[in-house]
């Protein structure tokens, strides 16, 4: 088949896949098929771009680099509702309309108002765009290449078939041939964060020593305005769609907001099946009341209801106000929050030596679920929120996911409570704990225990890095495993989890009390024991790991500042774990996205003789040590025996564009300034020191523009 045939059916195939895994929740094909296909039409489209098709699947991992967003004008403004918190607001809304409308009858479409970051997205003839932030409603920030990514935003939408859909209230025949779409049409829609995904992240950020995000609103909105595409895509955003717009003259136009939504359902959309038709005020309050707890349910915050005048000729006669439309009002849940009692602080001891206050409480029931725990963050939230123990205090979900302390309820302190003291030793190995220098030599909140090699959680927390699937994968190792492996001598260092044999695991077994149980728990106890099978599938997975690329073997040694992104980044651009061990500090700049904080982190672990026996060990166990070694097209020879390096960004290349053109031209690229470096490619947000030290050694600067004819034979 020639090239631009197999595209073509490569990408009509993927986006079948695509659509009945993400619309229909059937698999078709395994993953291993999947992403076998995927591979072969990018390595297609990277051979033969000018068939590349605009909706090709390969978009959605990212790659593309902007420099700057565009701005983009919204068609249609895109307006804020009115809100509201309180029935009687709505009881006064629904009154307006009935006004309004001078006594047609008329009907609502409730939505449950997600908690994200309002996307335009425009199709035309079926195929996605563009795509934009609401920005200020008129004008917003073109981020087509981030939405792209996410898998659930069809790049390709086209009238064929039978829909299918579920519904709390069923509109009519929803089996009916899906419409045609029109040429030219947008969608709006939340884009968000999964809970599941936040959590994740969160806890792969506190594994390596970074701040937590706030909250998952604020990072679906730092993540969709990343300027690298394929960081984008590792996040997993998603999207719910509730709105379509589009010439009201065209063919096909819909008469009602209930048949949009079946509609773009149908064409493949994430319309979120939670929304209801009402006939009346009075189904709208029962909606309400319907969602105030199952909304927890979802697999992301929401914080209200969305009503709609269901007619689209009945909102063009109620009209907008200057900031709203008079046709549609958002009503908001109160806060959830409850008042309990805390009864301790249990501290915690992560991988990195974090030690980090956790407040146990008297059960209480918030946002649907009981909680007994609660963040304090560090000791300077508990200073700030002046809260002892014994105090009634005010719980809220932040985000409403992670239970928080936000107050003391001082109206109810009573004799019995004490201070906090803050302990000043490691609640486990009892070693003095430290506070590390922080930015602009200011000390970090958080207090850490320095026994890094010989405090039991951190060592625990080492192997639960090392094992989890982003790093060496080894499924059938868990938490309680690892704890029995430990405490019977039988591993000191991940590397010896490769030495383990058949007859060290068979048999051996533990009962150990539950480290998380609360205070009402206590003497809560779980068995561990190592049968034929569990050895067997223990012994396999070890062995299986060995497959694990070098990137995810870099990731697993556990670095602190050194997630699984950066690490991906560290063996792209070193290409081997020897490289990255001699690589200075300045060297480690030189790599996209990689600060002073991570290249210092990543030079005092290899400085240290322990870890470099640890990284040997992995090598003798047969462990990836090396990355693959991208092949680059030769395309001349203008550079060659030429060496450059550059610094800053560049409004033609992305990093890893600049450096192929110089490899595809003879060139080559070093890892720092030295007297060998021929040229240094000064962008712009270049880096003083580099262009200091090329200056001192009469390195040639030179800019892009001069760079490129330098490509020109």
């Amino acid at each position: 088949m020639i090239p631009q045939e197999r595209i073509a059916e490569l990408t009509d195939l993927l986006h079948y896949y695509n659509h009945q895994y993400y619309q229909n929740s059937t698999s078709e094909v395994d993953d291993f098929t999947f992403d076998k296909l995927l591979t072969e039409l990018t390595e297609l489209e990277i051979q033969y771009p000018e068939y590349r098709q605009p909706d090709s699947p390969t978009a959605r991992v990212g790659g593309t680099i902007s420099k700057e967003f565009a701005t983009v004008y919204h068609r249609f403004p895109m307006l804020s509702l009115g809100n509201t918190y309180s029935e009687e607001d709505l009881i006064e809304f629904d009154k307006r309309v009935q006004k309004g409308l001078n006594g047609q009858a008329y009907e609502y479409i409730c939505e449950l108002k997600f908690d994200g970051v309002a996307l335009s997205l425009t199709y035309e003839n079926g195929v996605f765009v563009q795509g934009a932030t609401r920005g200020d409603g008129v004008r917003g920030d073109d981020i087509t290449n981030n939405i792209r990514t996410i898998r659930t935003v069809p790049l390709r939408v086209k009238g064929v078939g039978r829909g299918r859909t579920q519904n709390v209230t069923p509109g009519p025949d929803l089996q009916s041939p899906t419409p045609m779409p029109p040429a030219l049409f947008e969608v709006r829609g939340e884009g968000f964060l999964p809970l599941a995904e936040f959590e994740r992240i969160n806890k792969e950020r506190e594994d390596i020593g970074e701040p937590l995000l706030a909250n998952p609103r604020n990072a679906a909105s730092g993540t969709f305005k990343q300027q690298d595409s394929s960081a984008v895509a590792k996040r997993r955003l998603d999207c719910y769609v509730y709105s379509f717009l589009a010439d009201e003259t065209a063919p096909g136009a819909f008469q009602t907001h209930e048949e949009s939504l079946i509609a773009m359902h149908q064409w493949g959309f994430n319309v979120s099946q939670s929304w209801q038709k009402c006939v009346d005020i009075q189904a709208v309050m029962q909606y309400i009341d319907q969602w105030e707890q199952k909304r927890f349910d979802l697999p992301l915050g929401t914080d209200g209801i969305v009503i709609k005048v269901n007619r689209y000729d009945q909102q063009r006669e109620l009209g907008y106000t200057a900031k709203s439309p008079r046709w549609a009002i958002a009503y908001k849940y109160k806060a959830m929050a409850a008042s309990t009692v805390l009864k301790g602080i249990r501290y915690q001891v992560g991988r990195t030596g974090a030690v980090t206050p956790v407040a146990l409480l008297k059960p209480v029931l918030l946002a649907g679920t009981t909680v007994k725990r609660a963040s304090l963050h560090n000791a300077n939230e508990i200073e700030r929120l002046g809260v002892m123990l014994h105090d009634t205090v005010f719980v809220e979900k932040g985000g409403e996911i992670i239970p928080k302390i936000t107050g003391v309820d001082l109206t109810k302190r009573t004799d019995k409570s004490e201070p906090i003291v803050y302990p000043t030793t490691c609640p486990v190995c009892d070693t003095p704990l430290i506070r590390r220098e922080g930015e602009r030599g200011v000390a970090q909140a958080n207090f850490y225990c320095p026994n890094e090699r010989g405090c039991p959680p951190q060592r625990q927390a080492r192997f639960e890095h090392f094992i989890q699937r982003r790093a060496m994968n080894i499924e059938s190792l868990g938490e309680g495993k690892i704890e029995l492996l430990i405490d019977r001598g039988l591993v000191e260092t991940p590397a010896d989890l490769y030495k383990l044999t058949y007859d060290d695991l068979l048999g051996i077994e533990k009962v150990f009390l539950d480290r998380n149980a609360g205070p009402e728990e206590t003497g809560k106890k779980r068995i561990v024991s190592f049968r034929e099978k569990t050895v067997e599938n223990i012994l396999t997975a070890i062995e299986k790991s060995k497959a694990q690329s070098f990137a995810n073997v870099l990731f697993a040694l556990g670095i602190r500042y050194v997630g699984n992104t950066t690490a991906e980044k560290l063996a792209d651009y070193f290409g081997s774990m020897d490289a990255v061990m001699a690589a200075s500090q300045e060297a480690l700049l030189a790599v996209p996205d990689t600060g002073p904080r991570i290249a210092e982190s990543v030079v005092e672990w290899f400085a240290d003789d322990y870890n470099r026996a640890i990284v040997e060990q992995l090598r003798d166990a047969g462990l990836q040590f090396f990355g693959e070694k991208k092949v680059v097209e030769r395309e001349g020879d203008t550079l060659e025996g030429k060496t450059f390096l550059y610094t800053g960004t560049f409004a033609n290349f992305t990093r890893e564009e600049l450096e192929n053109r110089i490899e595809a031209n003879g060139g080559r690229v070093l890892s720092g300034i030295s007297k060998k470096l021929n040229y240094l490619i000064v962008g712009e947000n270049a880096g003083p020191s580099k262009v200091e030290k090329a200056r001192k050694l009469n390195v040639p600067l030179i800019g892009e523009d001069e760079f490129m004819a330098m490509l020109v034979v």
